[in-house]
C-alpha cells in the first residue's frame, strides 16, 4: 500500500518535467535543459545548474520530443528556478562587462606585442573567473598579460588557446547551405573529417566546395558517410563483371542512394542498371590472374635483356 502511494506521488513530478533549448549568451550555442519549473515560455530568463554554480540563460524554445527515452532523457543542464529581479538585472549587464574586458585585453595584447588573436571573453555570473579565448600560430608566453588582467579585474583569469574550428564555432555565421553553422548551433564536439568521406559520397574534390568558412573540411561530410558506405557494400564493386542473360557488363560507377549501377555494355556504351536488374546477375571471375601472368612474363623478358646487356 505504501509503495503504491509513493508511485502516485512520483508521477506528477515526472509529468511536470519538460525539456527546453537554452542559450547562455545571445549568440552562443544552444543546449537542451530539463526543467520542473512550470509556466516557462520562450524568451524567459532562468537559472541553470552548472559545474561552477548557477548561471542565467534564456529559453529559445521547447526541445524536440524524444518518445523513446522521454522519461529518462539525458540533458546537458537542469533549470533550477527563475531568477530574482537583481539577478536578471546583473545578467543584462553581463554582455557589456564582457565587451569591455575584450577591449581591455586587446589593448594589453598590443602593449605586450603578443602575436595572438583574441576571440571571446566569458565571465562567470558569480564573478569568480574570466576566460579569454584566443588563436595563435604557435605557443605564446602570456604570463605578463595574465598578471595585468588579474590586476585589472581582480578575479581568476584563464587564457585558453583554441583552433580555427573552435574559433568559427564561437564567432558563428551561415554555412553554404544558408543555415546557421552546425558547430555554433548544436554540435558539442568535432569529429574527424577526411577526404575519403567526400569521395565515398561522389562529391567534387574541389577544396572550395567541400570546405567550410573555417577552411577545414565540412563537418556535414560525416552525417551521411555511414549510410553511403553501408549502401555501397551491398552493391557490386567498380570493375566487377556481371552477366545478365547473354550479355556481360562491367561496373563503372555506383549510385548508392538509388541503388543503381552505371555499367559498360560494350562498344563504349554506358547503361544504368536498377537494383531489380542487377540483383540476380551472375558475377564473373576477374581477369586479374591473366594480367598478372602477362606482367610477370614481361618482367622476365626485361630481366633477360638486362643479363644480355
Amino acid at each position: 500500500m505504501g509503495d503504491d502511494i509513493q508511485e502516485q506521488e512520483s508521477k506528477p513530478s515526472e509529468v511536470e518535467s519538460r525539456f527546453f533549448r537554452i542559450r547562455f549568451r545571445e549568440l552562443g550555442q544552444e543546449f537542451t535543459a530539463s526543467a520542473k519549473v512550470t509556466g516557462l515560455k520562450q524568451d524567459d530568463t532562468v537559472m541553470v545548474k552548472t559545474d561552477h554554480g548557477l548561471e542565467p540563460a534564456v529559453i529559445y524554445g521547447t526541445a524536440p520530443p524524444n518518445p523513446d527515452h522521454e522519461e529518462g532523457r539525458k540533458t546537458s543542464y537542469e533549470i533550477s528556478r527563475r531568477p530574482t529581479s537583481d539577478e536578471e538585472g546583473r545578467y543584462r549587464k553581463l554582455p557589456g562587462h564582457e565587451a569591455s574586458a575584450f577591449d581591455t585585453c586587446r589593448q594589453l595584447i598590443d602593449r605586450h606585442e603578443l602575436v595572438m588573436r583574441l576571440i571571446r571573453v566569458e565571465k562567470f555570473f558569480n564573478g569568480s573567473k574570466m576566460i579569454f579565448y584566443f588563436t595563435a600560430d604557435s605557443r605564446v608566453d602570456f604570463r605578463a598579460l595574465v598578471k595585468d588582467l588579474v590586476q585589472e579585474f581582480r578575479t581568476r583569469v584563464e587564457m585558453r588557446q583554441v583552433g580555427v574550428r573552435h574559433e568559427t564555432k564561437m564567432i558563428g555565421g551561415l554555412g553554404v547551405c544558408g543555415r546557421e553553422l552546425c558547430c555554433s548551433s548544436f554540435m558539442k564536439k568535432f569529429d574527424s573529417v577526411s577526404i575519403k568521406m567526400a569521395k565515398e559520397q561522389d562529391l567534387p574534390l574541389n577544396p572550395t566546395k567541400i570546405s567550410g568558412i573555417c577552411n577545414r573540411l565540412l563537418c556535414c561530410l560525416t552525417y551521411e558517410y555511414d549510410t553511403y558506405r553501408s549502401q555501397r557494400r551491398k552493391m557490386p564493386k567498380v570493375g566487377r563483371r556481371l552477366k545478365i542473360g547473354d550479355q556481360v557488363f562491367r561496373v563503372k560507377r555506383q549510385i548508392p542512394l538509388q541503388q543503381a549501377l552505371v555499367v559498360d555494355c560494350g562498344a563504349g556504351e554506358d547503361r544504368v542498371l536498377q537494383e531489380s536488374e542487377w540483383a540476380n546477375a551472375e558475377t564473373l571471375k576477374s581477369e586479374k590472374g591473366g594480367r598478372r601472368s602477362d606482367k610477370k612474363s614481361s618482367e622476365g623478358g626485361k630481366g633477360k635483356s638486362r643479363e644480355h646487356k
